[in-house]
């Protein structure tokens, strides 16, 4: 299914060389990305892979974005493994207004007829400062750019990223000034970290009072109330190990820490069940390749990639009731759900954002006959509408419900 959808995202790219035609990049009002009009899941990364063939690993694994230095040469390569890509090109310097003008225009219309281009990105993180309450670049000089680029090139997005940190109403300034809005938090640490850039006291990025990896569907609330619900939200996910970001020398092995597969599957189902329109990595770069912690990124792209052409379909109008059994102690956030409907099947996307099991009747599927919980092996018997199973602590179902 999903290699299905890879192969006419590949083929869109390719009619895209044949033609010498850029990409038709806009989004319908749920979010959801369209690519020359085919609504598509994001899966990027910030870097490519780290081997012989770059471009095509990340192809093989499930990536349909990733982003490069812009140049020609880089572009070529991640088009001809089927890749959308994207760069920066930096915004306004309202101290030098007309020659940092000039100078954005030069680069946008330097890539932008390019036919593997999806989105342009601004600055990163424009309005955090570490440990300072000012922004490091203010709203106005996007807000400027923002007209000026879309004239130079209507069929492309605008990306911007944000750290997480920064209060609602200081990071809504800056929608203006984008079309897609994206977040990064990365929770996995294995605490007691000696101080390092972005990070505050306590060891931890995010500031939220949950300090668990379900953190990252907080802040895809958080960001949802940033964004509202029109617009392209995009998660930037963890795929380091913040020890590792130090010099070798300054090091401390014990402390490298990578999210597990596990991990890694929970922050990705649980962005896309929250609310976001794609993922994206950030950090390869300081991870060893090959390795289980690449492994662990590289599969949980595939699985999703390959669900991604239900998971871009609009969420259902159905919601199912969720019933928790009793095992001994409370349940606070507990499952969450997200529900699509494709080729005559009803998919139940769930997450448990607990930190302990549980198990929990979901109800509703009355005119359902049979329930597959993907990627398990198993399926799940349907009495009186309804489906009993048990969630490890973030842990991840998929169920395909059908009618024979």
């Amino acid at each position: 299914m999903g290699h299905i959808a890879a192969t006419a995202l590949v083929m869109v790219l390719c009619a895209g060389t044949a033609a010498a035609a850029p990409l038709s990049v806009q989004y319908d009002d749920d979010g959801m990305i369209t690519v020359n009009g085919q609504r598509t899941l994001i899966i990027g990364s910030y870097y490519p892979a780290q081997s012989d063939r770059p471009y095509a690993d990340m192809a093989e694994a499930g990536f349909n974005l990733v982003r490069t230095n812009g140049s020609p040469e880089e572009m070529d390569k991640a088009l001809a493994a089927g890749l959308m890509t994207w760069t920066s090109v930096g915004t306004i310097d309202l101290e030098n207004r007309e020659a940092s003008t000039a100078k954005l225009l030069d680069a946008v219309n330097a890539i932008k007829e390019h036919p593997a281009l999806a989105l342009i990105e601004s600055v990163d993180e424009p309005a955090w400062t570490w440990m300072k309450a000012e922004t490091r670049v203010p709203a106005q000089p996007f807000v400027e750019a923002y007209p000026l680029i879309k004239a130079a090139d209507p069929h492309h997005l605008l990306y911007m990223n944000h750290a997480p940190t920064n209060l609602v109403k200081t990071m809504q300034a800056y929608n203006a000034g984008t079309d897609v809005v994206a977040c990064d938090i990365y929770p996995v640490n294995p605490g007691g970290l000696r101080p390092m850039y972005a990070l505050f006291e306590d060891g931890h990025q995010g500031d939220l009072n949950n300090l668990t990896i379900s953190q990252v569907g907080d802040y895809v609330d958080k960001m949802r109330r940033v964004t509202g619900p029109n617009r392209p939200l995009l998660m930037v996910l963890q795929a380091f190990a913040w020890e590792a970001l130090r010099d070798e020398k300054e090091r401390d092995e014990s402390k490298v820490l990578y999210p597990t597969w596990e991990e890694g599957r929970f922050m990705a189902f649980q962005s896309i069940i929250k609310g976001a329109n794609g993922i994206i990595y950030w950090g390869s770069f300081s991870m060893p390749q090959p390795s289980d912690a690449w492994t662990a990124i590289t599969r949980t792209a595939r699985e999703i990639a390959d669900l991604a052409p239900v998971l871009s379909e609009r969420t259902a109008a159905f919601a199912p009731s969720v019933d928790y059994h009793e095992i001994g102690h409370s349940v606070d956030d507990g499952v969450q759900w997200l529900v699509k409907e494709s080729g005559g099947a009803l998919y139940v996307f769930t997450c448990n954002a607990y930190r302990y099991p549980c198990r929990a009747t979901l109800a509703g599927f009355g005119e359902w006959k049979t329930c597959t919980v993907l990627n398990e092996n198993r399926t799940l018997e349907i009495a009186d509408g309804g489906v009993t199973d048990d969630w490890k602590a973030f842990d991840v179902h998929v169920y395909r419900f059908g009618k024979e």
